[in-house]
């Protein structure tokens, strides 16, 4: 049972009885009177029974970004009430009480505006539904399982960057009006030799059937292969700027996965701490973004060293074919050289790997204070970190790794370009 705002106000207009006959008869027969009304009116309120309700699919939404959640409610009375659609805190629900006024055999539809501030699946807890009877005194109130699964994605802010990296691919590939030829293995046309243009590159049977020496052309080959290798482990945990480091890291492997993609390139997708926790063979569809998107919905970071083993493993696994392969995982030294930095030489033996680092911004302005003697003690402890974080970067780049190590923002378009770089130069 649940009792409106107009029991107490009706509760209060005794006093106008009460000051006409003021004896305690007077109020006990106007409470009992109240109490009266309120059971009749508990009594005349349609079940909720009489109530069926139905959700409708939710789908998916990016983390951050407005969706909506709709309940079709139909009756087989006329039923006034109250309709709570309850989620998890973190699906950002808003607007979800709902008066609900249905007449028999009618539908009404109820919409509840969702803003999703963690990833992964987020579950519906119960629908509560509290039907009103004729005086709107009191009803009846109960919940009913109407179950329903948002599918959070990873937010994706760096897309706003993906046109211009995609026009620069485009002049790369020769269907803009400029055409770079690199020194890649596929063919792509034969012209008259020029001084300076590598002899090896001489077409003598095409020279010999023309007047001049003719030279082959070649073009940066297609459908490489790009592994991104997502680190979940303790690192990934870290929030710069109050948002995870894996979040972060998340951006930048989608930009440079539809950059890829676009490119012709085939994206493989391996994530894991302690264990694999999500794969994705490599693909060069145009929707990779999406499938990349599901990959990591449910990824969340773990408190524990990753074992780099396994997921090199996971990496040799996808295929022996020299790729791309870009760790996108914290520059920790303490990390790197415990785990990953024993299987830095045989990996780089055959890929070409990269190593993208989320940078903590608050280092370097904690590094620039001097205000007092604890703000310059700060300063001196970060500028040690910064160092070793340095040492650590030129260590793997002396082993062969590329490393990119930049903030949040910045992070994901330096990566873009670093891999339209590679595709100039006819190394990828």
């Amino acid at each position: 049972m649940a009792i409106t705002w107009r029991v107490p106000l009706l509760v209060l207009l005794g006093i106008v009885p009460v000051l006409l006959r003021p004896e305690g008869s007077t109020v006990w027969a106007w409470v009992g009177l109240v109490l009266l009304l309120v059971v009749v009116d508990v009594v005349l309120a349609p079940p909720r029974s009489a109530l069926h309700v139905v959700r409708r699919p939710v789908g998916r939404v990016r983390q951050h970004e407005p969706g909506r959640t709709t309940l079709e409610v139909t009756s087989t009375r006329a039923v006034t009430g109250i309709v709570r659609d309850a989620w998890q805190p973190s699906a950002g629900a808003t607007g979800n009480r709902h008066r609900l006024h249905v007449s028999p055999g009618g539908r009404a539809d109820l919409a509840t505006d969702l803003r999703p501030v963690r990833r992964g699946d987020l579950q519906a807890d119960r629908v509560t539904v509290r039907t009103l009877g004729p005086l709107r005194l009191a009803g009846r109130q109960g919940a009913v399982e109407v179950p329903g699964t948002l599918r959070v994605l990873p937010a994706f802010p760096s897309i706003k960057h993906l046109p211009s990296r995609l026009a620069r691919l485009r002049e790369l590939d020769g269907r803009a009006a400029v055409r770079v030829r690199g020194q890649g293995t596929e063919f792509d046309s034969l012209r008259e030799y020029v001084s300076g243009d590598d002899v090896r590159s001489v077409d003598w049977r095409a020279s010999a059937r023309s007047r001049s020496v003719v030279v082959r052309t070649w073009q940066p080959e297609r459908d490489r292969r790009v592994v991104l290798v997502l680190d979940t482990g303790r690192t990934s945990a870290g929030r710069v700027d109050d948002a995870p480091r894996l979040d972060a890291a998340m951006d930048a492997a989608l930009l440079l996965a539809a950059l890829a993609a676009r490119a012709g390139d085939r994206v493989s997708f391996v994530a894991g701490d302690l264990d694999v926790r999500s794969r994705l063979q490599g693909t060069h569809r145009r929707d990779v973004v999406e499938d990349l998107q599901n990959a990591m919905a449910g990824l969340q970071p773990v408190l524990a060293e990753t074992n780099w083993r396994r997921l090199v493993g996971a990496v040799d696994s996808l295929g022996r074919r020299r790729a791309l392969v870009v760790l996108l995982t914290a520059l920790e030294p303490s990390a790197v050289q415990s785990g990953l930095l024993p299987l830095v030489g045989p990996l780089t033996s055959r890929h070409r790997v990269l190593i993208a680092s989320v940078r903590d911004p608050e280092i370097d302005r904690l590094a620039r204070g001097r205000a007092d003697t604890r703000a310059t003690y700060d300063a001196a402890a970060a500028e040690q970190a910064a160092a070793q974080r340095d040492g650590t970067a030129r260590l793997l780049s002396a082993l062969g790794v590329e490393v990119i190590d930049a903030d949040a923002d910045v992070l994901p378009v330096r990566l873009a370009d670093h891999y339209l770089a590679l595709k100039a130069r006819g190394l990828l």
